[in-house]
C-alpha cells in the first residue's frame, strides 16, 4: 500500500482542500504530473486544468483549476491556485465569460508575448471545456 502525504490545494478566495491523500494528478505547464508521497522537491507551473486528487480514506475530487503554481516535497504537495473550484460546482458559463474575458483582452494586447501567452490561455480554457462537457 502506497504511502501517504499531506495535500493542501488553496485559492485566493479560500483553503479548498487540506487532508492526505494517496496521489495526486497536476497539470502541469509542462504536462500532466503525477505526486505521490517521497517525491523528489519539485516547483511547477500550473496550467488550466483538472486537479485529480485520490484521498487516503478513497474518495477521489476533482478540482478544476485556472492556473498557479505547485509546490512538492517529499513530504506534501501544496497548489496555490490563482482560481480554483470543485468540478461539480463549476457552471458550463463560467468557462464561457473567461474564454471571451481573455479574446476581449487579446483584442487590446499590443505586446506580442502578451498576445502569446493570451492565445495559449484561450486554448488551455477551450479544450478545458471540452473535457469537462465529455465527463
Amino acid at each position: 500500500m502506497p504511502d501517504n502525504f499531506n495535500f493542501e490545494l488553496v485559492s485566493p478566495e479560500r483553503m479548498l482542500l487540506s487532508e492526505l491523500v494517496i496521489d495526486v494528478v497536476i497539470p502541469a505547464s509542462e504536462g500532466e504530473m503525477t505526486v505521490m508521497a517521497h517525491h523528489a522537491p519539485t516547483m511547477a507551473a500550473i496550467k488550466p486544468g483538472i486537479i485529480k486528487v485520490h484521498s487516503a480514506s478513497g474518495r477521489k475530487q476533482d478540482y478544476v483549476i485556472f492556473g498557479g503554481f505547485a509546490d512538492v516535497l517529499p513530504t506534501g504537495c501544496t497548489v496555490l491556485a490563482e482560481s480554483a473550484i470543485p468540478v461539480e460546482e463549476l457552471e458550463q458559463d463560467e468557462l464561457t465569460r473567461r474564454i471571451n474575458a481573455a479574446k476581449e483582452e487579446l483584442e487590446d494586447a499590443e505586446h506580442h508575448e502578451h498576445k502569446s501567452r493570451l492565445e495559449k490561455f484561450i486554448l488551455e480554457l477551450t479544450h478545458l471545456s471540452g473535457t469537462i462537457q465529455k465527463d
